[in-house]
């Protein structure tokens, strides 16, 4: 070989070194004719990367969003062309909104055959543009490598978020050039590069937290992603400050700790998470978006209150309430300046943090124990949140759809220790969920239980991926909660619409003998006394489980949601 020689690879072998160099050691995704070169390179190349054959391109996409929550590295998904493009996208999008940066790879019809009708064409790049941080077509595989690089570059640094890249039938067989392959090793994980705060501005913050009486503060995502953990826990003890959280938030401090608050807002909150927020007189947002599931459509908490905003998306700052101190920054990195400086303050005024969440959450019991001791059928859903929190390890992690479980996990299972051990969809909120993001929790953290919490309605979306768990013999536990409709739907209809219950109910499915078609051990629970030696069983069984609980209809029951209640 001269010295004007290079050694060349495909486009097809290239992608997958790009990964492997990525640090990528697991792939969820479906093939497909544009796929084939890629399936080829990834049958022949000894890159270490795990790729598992979904169902569904959509339940592709949630497992790679899971796997990235759980791992802190980003979650790679690929699928095929046409519907292959358009069914990934639900994912895509949950990601992007949720700040988890996912790569979808779609593959395409070669740029040769673009205009002249060929089966499956489509714009993807059009398609994912609004959907996603960043996304290209890999038109030139000469690019290829470089553009790989920028879509890791993209997905885990500023606010985190998802990347698309189009990759055609032609550039997969095209060559490229091996010295192309490198990494930049801080794109590996998530968040990368972290943007200090302002020292002006943590002064400024501290000023007002150091002063105020009654402070405290809700976290949103943003702490959980950035392992703000021991921090927010410092700054929680200095001032003796209450720390709520919103449902994605929730991990950001243990919620057996003595100052959490628990959840608000209008999936979770109850009535004293709601007053402990009105009572305050400064209100800091971490990580947080102030949507309007969180402050319950701006009116929790009131405009009257000082507000102080950490985020590291400028964007988010002040766009539902006045702020008066931003903090455009990291979480971590923040909350620890945050904390130096109040440290070095003699006289700081004490938030009653821990007479503040105790009241709140004996409250919260008060309502929600004699529920959970019930023995009336149908199962009351506390019954079931009540038997978990007994049966499951701290460091079990619970994936739930965002209908029935969703209220109930948040208001009422009480997280032991602070991390990612609770995932629900809360950005788009789409069914089908839990039991795809299961597969990405497990793959990513296989030493621990994970557990899938799902309606009747979801399971209906998503049912087809127990034979991915069943082969790849993933010890995984499904709940589903059945009560025969579209619980939510019908509560609304229920509270809002004079109950007028129009095309929300569907027949009962033994989901039992749906699961063991596919071949998981499964339970039909109907009577509350035997709900808690069945999911014993299922929870210390070696292999995938599912225990069908059939529940007390949602539109019925005393759910956390503030909109049906009277």
């Amino acid at each position: 070989m001269t010295a004007h020689q290079t050694n060349r690879m495909t486009g097809a072998e290239a992608m997958v070194r790009m990964l492997q160099t990525h640090g990528v050691t697991h792939m969820f995704g479906l093939c497909g004719d544009t796929t084939l070169p890629f399936y080829d390179a990834l049958a022949r190349l000894d890159h270490g990367i795990s790729h598992i054959l979904t169902r569904d391109e959509r339940h592709a996409a949630y497992m790679a969003d899971a796997y990235a929550r759980v791992t802190g590295k980003p979650g790679i998904c690929e699928g095929p062309s046409g519907g292959g493009a358009t069914y990934i996208l639900p994912g895509v999008v949950e990601a992007n909104e949720s700040s988890i940066p996912i790569l979808a790879i779609t593959t395409d019809v070669a740029t040769t055959s673009r205009g002249r009708y060929p089966l499956t064409e489509l714009d993807q790049v059009a398609l994912y543009r609004p959907l996603t941080k960043w996304n290209t077509s890999l038109d030139d595989a000469s690019r290829l490598p470089a553009m790989v690089r920028t879509a890791f570059r993209a997905m885990t640094t500023g606010r985190p978020g998802a990347a698309h890249l189009a990759l055609p039938f032609d550039t997969q067989k095209a060559p490229v050039d091996e010295a192309e392959i490198w990494a930049d090793e801080r794109h590996r994980t998530f968040p990368a590069e972290r943007a200090a705060p302002d020292p002006d501005a943590i002064l400024a913050a501290a000023d007002i937290l150091a002063g105020a009486g009654s402070a405290v503060a809700i976290c949103g995502g943003g702490p959980v992603i950035a392992g703000a953990f021991d921090e927010l826990k410092r700054l929680s003890e200095l001032l003796d400050l209450p720390i709520a959280t919103t449902v994605s938030g929730q991990g950001a401090i243990a919620e057996t700790d003595a100052r959490a608050l628990g959840v608000v807002g209008s999936n979770g909150g109850v009535p004293s998470t709601r007053a402990a927020i009105d009572a305050a007189d400064v209100v800091l947002f971490v990580g947080c978006r102030a949507g309007s599931v969180t402050t319950e459509r701006w009116r929790s908490p009131t405009r009257d209150k000082t507000i102080i905003h950490i985020d590291s998306d400028p964007m988010v700052i002040g766009a539902n309430y006045s702020t008066s101190v931003a903090i455009c920054a990291d979480a971590r990195l923040a909350l620890d300046a945050l904390v130096r400086e109040l440290e070095r303050r003699s006289a700081i005024a004490g938030s009653n943090g821990v007479r503040r969440a105790s009241a709140a959450w004996a409250a919260k019991l008060d309502a929600f124990m004699p529920l959970a001791e019930s023995s009336k059928a149908p199962i009351r859903p506390e019954r079931v949140i009540a038997t978990l929190m007994r049966l499951l390890d701290d460091d079990a992690i619970v994936v739930a759809d965002p209908g029935t479980p969703c209220p109930y996990f948040s208001a009422h299972y009480r997280w032991r220790q602070a991390g990612r051990n609770f995932i629900t969809n809360r950005a788009h909120g789409a069914l089908g969920y839990a039991l795809a993001a299961s597969v990405g929790a497990h793959a990513g953290r296989p030493g621990v239980k994970t557990v899938a919490a799902m309606g009747d309605g979801s399971f209906g979306f998503c049912c087809g991926e127990y034979e991915t768990i069943v082969r790849h013999r993933m010890p995984i536990t499904s709940i589903v909660f059945s009560n025969a409709s579209f619980g939510w739907i019908k509560a609304g209809q229920n509270a809002g619409f004079g109950k007028r219950f129009y095309n929300v109910d569907f027949n009962r499915t033994d989901h039992a003998a749906v699961a063991s078609a596919f071949g998981v051990k499964a339970w039909r629970v109907e009577d509350p006394d035997a709900l808690e030696n069945v999911l014993r069983k299922a929870l210390a069984h070696d292999g995938p489980t599912l225990v069908d609980v059939i529940t007390q209809p949602l539109h019925e029951a005393a759910a956390p949601v503030s909109e049906w209640v009277a």
